[in-house]
């Protein structure tokens, strides 16, 4: 049987290659995106290469669209066999510094909607879906920014990018994708988060080392993990991270 999977900010940069390198792999993909043009623009792209991509339009943090979603996703298939939480925003100043002192209250409420609560509100609609599925994975596109591990280690490269607004909600989301692994515990359900780097993506910028296609691996490979792989990890290309 087919599996389905759902990428949530799909349109552009690692979720459209997460969706590419998904449909490869003979799955079919929902291609979520708040954008309807673009969705639309980025499912011509991969059908043009005989794909089996499906556009849905999906702003996380609206509600109706999660519901709207989740009616779609179980009347036409009946099953999720794996979610990808993609969907993010940076909404701080600037990745240099230390900006805990000043953010604006607005700045972290819009980029905790988005890259935590609406996460939560998703997976939560969507998990009767996945529970139908015969293993069904989550993976959560975290952030090595939300470890508390590397924000106390000098020696780290990240050290002085303390961008406060996004790093916390990576750390809020990693904490969910602990609390959600335990959870579902009991089933065949993994849920994993993944840092794919530091990629060229309108948040990670055209200095960041990695194409958006490396930047997708991590997140690809452990959506395809069997029964044997981890859950309640955070690893980037198979390397645990430090919380």
């Amino acid at each position: 049987m087919t599996k389905i999977a759902l990428v949530t900010g799909a349109n552009k940069g690692i979720g459209f290659e997460t969706v590419k390198q998904l449909a490869e792999q003979n799955i079919k993909v929902l291609l979520g995106a708040r954008n309807e043009a673009e969705g639309k623009k980025a499912e011509e792209i991969l059908r043009a290469q005989s794909l089996d991509v499906t556009f849905i339009k999906l702003d996380i943090s609206n509600s109706q669209d999660i519901e709207d979603a989740k009616a779609f996703i179980i009347a036409e298939y009946g099953k999720l066999d794996i979610l990808i939480n993609n969907a993010a925003v940076f909404l701080d100043s600037a990745w240099f510094g230390n900006n805990t002192e000043t953010v604006p209250m607005k700045t972290l409420r819009d980029t905790f909607d988005i890259n935590y609560f609406g996460t939560v509100e998703l997976t939560q609609a969507l998990l009767p879906a996945i529970k139908k599925s015969e293993a069904g994975r989550i993976v959560n596109i975290s952030s090595v920014s939300g470890s508390f591990g590397v924000h106390l280690d000098e020696t780290h490269w990240l050290y002085a990018l303390k961008p406060y607004a996004y790093s916390a909600s990576k750390t809020a989301l990693n904490q969910f994708t602990v609390f959600l692994a335990n959870a579902l515990s009991e089933t065949k359900i993994k849920v994993n988060a993944v840092n794919p780097g530091w990629v060229q993506t309108s948040i990670g910028s055209d200095q960041a080392p990695l194409t958006p296609e490396e930047g997708a691996k991590s997140g690809v490979a452990m959506a395809l993990i069997d029964d044997n792989g981890p859950t309640g990890a955070f690893s980037q290309s198979g390397s645990i991270l430090p919380w």
